[in-house]
């Protein structure tokens, strides 16, 4: 690998993908072993140099022999074209470069959501500026997976379910009409916070149960491994609540939708 001397990355040491990427970089050789920085510990001359706003927003990469600081995406293809520059050439052609740029703001502003943090309360914290559009087209990409996924593990549990697409879509979306109808008054400025950990919820469960449709078992099995994804899903929703400072009424109400949603399909397929 060829290192790209002279640079330093601020990285946001509370997201864990932007840690093992970055210190990926410093382990293979691409950045010096003193190239990157923690945001929460950046020192005072890098401070002064950055866009501290836009930092938290899009890693920040300072060239010290210019003095100029790229970011985001023109960061990781500065870092990654100095040892790979036809890589970075064909990323930069369009429109392959304006999916990636989207792709990393999509990632980038629902980090937090995707992996919370305890510490993203504190000022000097790298949270991301709240992005409506990034944060509604994550809702939905869950909502459609969890959907797709839902509807062909309904099949399987043998309670005479049946792929239903449209019909795990609106208990989808009728969840988050429920939670937002609810506790609105409640969470007030957390709204769309809790919706998209809400949301990362649904996407652990889809992924966990995505396995399970790769073999044939028997309905048993997927019934009670359908139980134990839910119990996980539900102790994650607990444990991101905590992070979030909220009490237990958003997994109360949470729970209350997901067992009324379940004997309302059952009470249909009979």
């Amino acid at each position: 690998m060829k290192t790209l001397k002279n640079h330093t990355l601020i990285y946001d040491n509370e997201c864990p993908m932007c840690t093992i990427y970055s210190k990926a970089f410093t382990r293979c050789g691409m950045l010096d072993d003193n190239g990157r920085e923690a945001f929460t510990e950046i020192s005072a001359a890098h401070k002064s140099i950055i866009d501290s706003t836009r930092a938290k927003n899009e890693i920040a990469l300072i060239d010290h022999r210019r003095n100029k600081v790229v970011y985001g995406l023109d960061s990781l293809l500065l870092i990654i074209g100095n040892s790979f520059p036809l890589l970075e050439k064909i990323a930069r052609i369009q429109p392959l470069y304006w999916f990636f740029k989207k792709l990393y703001s999509f990632i980038s502003y629902n980090r937090k959501q995707i992996i919370p943090s305890g510490n993203d309360h504190r000022e000097e914290a790298c949270v991301p500026d709240f992005n409506l559009r990034y944060r509604i087209t994550y809702i939905a990409w869950v909502v459609i997976l969890s959907a797709y996924v839902l509807s062909v593990f309904s099949g399987k549990l043998g309670v005479n379910g049946s792929y239903n697409f449209w019909r795990e879509l609106a208990v989808c979306i009728g969840q988050i009409i429920w939670q937002v109808v609810f506790l609105k008054a409640y969470l007030k400025d957390k709204i769309w916070n809790y919706l998209g950990n809400m949301m990362t919820v649904s996407l652990i469960g889809t992924i966990l149960l995505i396995p399970a449709l790769l073999a044939n078992f028997t309905p048993v099995f997927y019934i009670i491994y359908f139980g134990m994804v839910v119990l996980i899903m539900f102790l994650e929703h607990i444990r991101r609540c905590k992070l979030l400072k909220l009490n237990y009424l958003p997994t109360l109400s949470w729970t209350l939708f997901r067992i009324t949603a379940l004997a309302f399909i059952i009470w249909l397929s009979f």
